[in-house]
């Protein structure tokens, strides 16, 4: 194998973990809720075998599926994005990242405010759109750092761009990823900026992500050192603090990161193309919008068309998500749930349901497996 595309998209769950319950997602089932949308639609992954995966009896089977498929479930305690694509790089997490459904403690935001040399508003769990619209007046008046959490392990930081110009606010984060170590190691930082006036406030596409580093080899370190490219796509290299990536580009939205994928495969390189893509979850799941998904899902199933027929002999695509964000609960937060792993490539003559497996983790075996990579201090084992 010379190229794996390897798409997370983000939030895209089908169905309830075993142990939803201790983190209160019984129920919960992103690809059931968004189906039931009259704007669903996603033949090219029903053709991939997407509907004949374990869980999956409330769409149409595929009699014929082009794919290899299979259902996975979470060995990392938690369901966060940074959780979620560390496992799928081979590193399984025994313990949940810090969450702060109080708010952070008193001691961390003293800190940070005086390194900042700036007051805070909030520090509380918010939604992103609705803290702007609550504090946003406030901060543009005063220049206080709005700061929240979210039930992820998560410290944000809102500013507006005329107030807190972009680089500023990405050196504010910085200095709370220093801040936020040890027992209080959040998996991320979000710089989270946004524009507008007198309580009419819009996120803008600079948010930036400082992301706890690994605390050992993933997959893309390995690949790195093989001489390989590991090029990410979306918040990717942020993800993995630019650990074990050779290239990357940032994207805007979801079209802009398929764009771009399909500019990488115009590119002839030897490794992989790590791809996030984040709307799913940003712009629907944690805003409950049930038909906004299922667009955003008909779209990338309309572009995965066109992206397949022009795929190599020696390409391969594996298609995943990071954990569940179900539109439909009255929650706007992830959902602890199994996800889907579809694989296509035209070397693969035959398909195969691979049932239901115990880890994200068996994407990174298979993909080092593929590239002849000794895989020994990966978690996970190659399903190919």
């Amino acid at each position: 194998m010379k190229r794996v595309f390897l798409i997370v998209c983000d939030s895209f769950g089908i169905g309830e973990m075993d142990d939803a319950a201790e983190y209160n997602d019984q129920g919960s089932n992103t690809l059931r809720a968004v189906s039931k949308s009259d704007y669903f639609s996603m033949p090219n992954m029903k053709k991939l075998g997407l509907f004949n995966i374990d869980g999956v009896d409330y769409l149409p089977k595929e009699k014929s599926p082009k794919g290899i498929y299979a259902r996975l479930k979470e060995k990392s305690k938690g369901k966060d994005t940074t959780t979620g694509h560390w496992e799928i790089a081979g590193l399984i997490s025994k313990h949940p990242m810090p969450t702060y459904p109080n708010g952070f403690d008193k001691e961390i935001i003293e800190e940070f405010e005086k390194l900042c040399g700036r007051k805070t508003l909030c520090n509380l769990p918010y939604s992103g759109t609705e803290v702007i619209k609550k504090y946003g007046d406030e901060h543009v008046k005063s220049g206080d750092l709005i700061v929240y959490t979210s039930a992820d392990s998560v410290f944000q930081i809102a500013a507006h761009e005329d107030v807190v110009p972009v680089e500023k606010l990405y050196e504010y984060c910085a200095i709370a990823r220093k801040i936020l170590t040890g027992k209080h190691g959040v998996g991320r930082v979000i710089a989270r900026p946004f524009v507008g006036k007198d309580g009419e406030y819009t996120r803008t596409s600079n948010r930036h992500d400082f992301s706890l580093e690994p605390p050992a080899d993933t997959m893309l370190d390995i690949l790195k050192r093989e001489g390989l490219d590991v090029i990410g796509v979306g918040k990717i290299n942020d993800i993995f603090a630019s650990r074990g990536i050779t290239e990357f580009v940032r994207t805007k939205d979801n079209t802009d990161g398929m764009n771009k994928t399909s500019k990488y495969l115009e590119k002839d390189f030897n490794g992989l193309c790590f791809v996030n893509l984040v709307d799913f979850d940003m712009l629907y799941g944690h805003r409950n919008d049930v038909d906004g998904y299922a667009k955003a899902l008909s779209e990338f199933d309309k572009w995965l068309e066109g992206f397949l027929k022009e795929l190599k002999e020696d390409d391969m695509v594996m298609i995943t998500a990071d954990h569940g964000c179900d539109p439909s609960t009255p929650s706007t937060d992830h959902s602890r749930e199994c996800v889907p792993l579809v694989i296509y490539s035209p070397m693969v003559k035959e398909t195969k349901n691979l049932g239901t497996k115990d880890t994200f983790a068996d994407i990174a075996a298979t993909i080092l497996s593929l590239f002849g990579v000794n895989s020994e201090t990966i978690s996970g084992n190659s399903l190919l």
